[in-house]
């Protein structure tokens, strides 16, 4: 059965991606592909006050929304072992809080099934707004399993054109199958040892 029957409050889902071919004018190295997935759903918290308890709601939802935007991901990039690096987001219609959208990305029931998807160990980053339909957000990503490795540290921008309405969340998930176009800035296991005395002497 698809996640979307289990999951009546889904709107839409929107599907973005895109690839850099040039970059400073060069072909990157190693050529990557980003996408995003956007899941469009009715706020079930809409209309309650700050008290009311989340969780059955967001045990209900979560992992039925991790697997819609992990399996468009999977599909999208041409499989889990292709994706490289993920992050996660929400954007909250402007009648919820911003709490709603922290209960459906930032419990395990989202952020450990995601993970586990495609096939990665690190944290998911993140990002949460509250926005008026059709606003962008910048979502982040770092590596699957090697969150520090700085060539992955790169962003997707994703945005529903009629969404959120006031009384819904758009719940999104973003995955890259490599590294930025030209990345040379190290790597933690070549960083020289840097601590506050570099501004001993330094200007204030």
């Amino acid at each position: 059965m698809s996640p979307l029957a289990g999951l009546p409050e889904v709107r839409k889902v929107v599907y973005l991606q895109e690839e850099v071919l040039l970059e400073a004018g060069a072909a990157p190295a190693v050529p990557a592909t980003r996408a995003s997935v956007a899941v469009v759903v009715k706020n079930p918290w809409h209309g309650t006050g700050p008290g009311t308890d989340l969780s059955a709601e967001a045990e209900r939802m979560a992992p039925q929304l991790a697997r819609i935007v992990a399996e468009r991901l999977i599909d999208g990039l041409g499989g889990v072992d292709a994706v490289e690096a993920f992050g996660k987001a929400a954007i909250v219609g402007t009648a919820g809080e911003i709490e709603h959208g922290s209960a459906l990305i930032h419990t395990p029931y989202f952020g450990n099934l995601v993970r586990e998807f495609l096939a990665g160990t690190s944290i998911l980053c993140f990002a949460d707004e509250r926005a008026d339909a059709g606003q962008s957000l910048t979502v982040p990503l770092w590596h699957k399993t090697a969150a520090a490795t700085r060539s992955h540290y790169q962003t997707m921008t994703t945005r529903v054109s009629d969404g959120p309405a006031p009384d819904e969340i758009v719940v999104v998930a973003a995955a890259s199958t490599g590294p930025r176009p030209h990345p040379r800035i190290g790597d933690r296991t070549t960083d020289p040892a840097v601590t506050s005395a570099i501004l001993e002497g330094a200007p204030s």
